[in-house]
């Protein structure tokens, strides 16, 4: 469902391995593809690949908690005596229901009890250090309901009040003490560099917070979907580069501002040792114009933006040009492959260079 109308229907295969899609009629004829490249809006059925997403669609997948969520489901639903390794993906997207990130939601929905909203933001980090230390578990259920099924390794919780719509993030057990102050420098960072970020705030001195990019001023929610869902990549297998990335924005969006935001992500990301640049940490959502009624795809602000020096086996996510040690000459070229000259490119490196110089921590000329 998107906005209480029916998007389409979601089934299996005869064998329960491959999920099945099909338009509705009615949204074929006034929505939007909810998914380009995977899910074009045509009419016909749409069979899910095997992998990566053992039989689900990218879309569906980016609906489902992983990381922080999925251990807390997994927590939550022992505790109800249901082992979630027997679940199949419908039944998750049931148990997400309307609680996810972005504006799709299930029906029916599972609902497995713990609906109690939580503001006190101490109780709930020490809730969360406390489920993620294996100390107990009984508030599994209570935390996966305030995380929203938000992704990621850290916990999360989602909070509205008189000035928005927030998701505010929490210590893991492996977090150093100003993790929050830290993300709170790199947002500075990078809204000098041009990158354009949510608003954000230290919550109690400790906790960074970000304003919801998935729900509008009008508090209505937009499609939202990560740049592996639209792709069909997995962050398990992180083979993705940045010219996938910037290709995928020109052709999604057709907007040479969006292409030239995601240039300036690549590059803050490599100067800033920010190695956490995977697939689920890029993401496009719909909007709709004012004046033509018509649909349409942008990049979406940057999020998780913040010191990981270690990355994967100490490499970024994301490589450029090919590899995971760039020189001048590759962003250069990975700018060149989307129509970006080279002067554009060597001015988009210096503004980036120059609002986050306090940051930096790779060097980027050539050897």
């Amino acid at each position: 469902m998107f906005h209480d109308r029916s998007v389409g229907g979601v089934s299996v295969t005869p064998d329960n391995r491959l999920n099945v899609f099909e338009y509705d009629k009615s949204w074929l004829a006034e929505g939007f593809s909810i998914s380009p490249l995977e899910l074009p809006l045509k009419p016909g059925i749409f069979i899910a690949k095997p992998q990566p997403f053992y039989g689900n669609f990218g879309v569906f997948e980016d609906s489902l908690p992983d990381g922080y969520g999925r251990y807390l489901l997994h927590k939550a639903l022992l505790r109800e005596g249901i082992d979630d390794s027997k679940l199949s993906s419908l039944d998750r997207l049931a148990l997400v229901g309307n609680n996810g990130l972005g504006a799709l939601t299930y029906s029916p929905a599972i609902n497995i009890g713990h609906e109690e909203t939580a503001t006190d933001f101490d109780q709930l980090q020490e809730m969360a250090l406390e489920v993620l230390g294996e100390r107990q578990d009984k508030d599994a259920g209570l935390l996966l309901y305030n995380s929203g099924n938000s992704g990621g390794a850290r916990p999360k919780a989602v909070f509205s009040e008189s000035e928005g719509h927030w998701i505010i993030k929490f210590r893991h057990i492996y977090d150093p003490q100003n993790i929050g102050q830290q993300e709170v420098l790199y947002n500075e960072a990078a809204r000098k560099c041009g990158i354009l970020v949510p608003d954000f705030r230290l919550v109690n001195g400790r906790y960074f917070a970000c304003r919801r990019f998935d729900i509008d001023n009008e508090g209505n929610r937009i499609h939202t979907s990560t740049a592996g869902g639209l792709m069909g990549i997995s962050l398990r297998e992180p083979f993705l580069d940045y010219s996938n990335l910037l290709a995928l924005t020109g052709y999604i969006t057709q907007s040479r501002e969006d292409v030239e935001q995601m240039y300036r992500r690549m590059v803050f990301n490599y100067l800033t040792d920010n190695k956490d640049d995977h697939c689920k940490n890029f993401s496009f959502y719909v909007v709709r114009d004012n004046d033509s009624g018509e649909w349409r795809w942008r990049l979406a602000p940057a999020y998780d933006l913040t010191i990981c020096t270690e990355g994967y086996n100490g490499e970024h996510a994301t490589s450029v040009n090919g590899t995971g040690h760039p020189q001048l000459s590759d962003f250069i070229s990975v700018g060149k492959k989307i129509k970006l000259a080279e002067d554009i490119c060597l001015s988009l490196i210096e503004e980036v260079s120059s609002g986050c110089k306090e940051l930096t921590r790779y060097d980027i000329r050539e050897s």
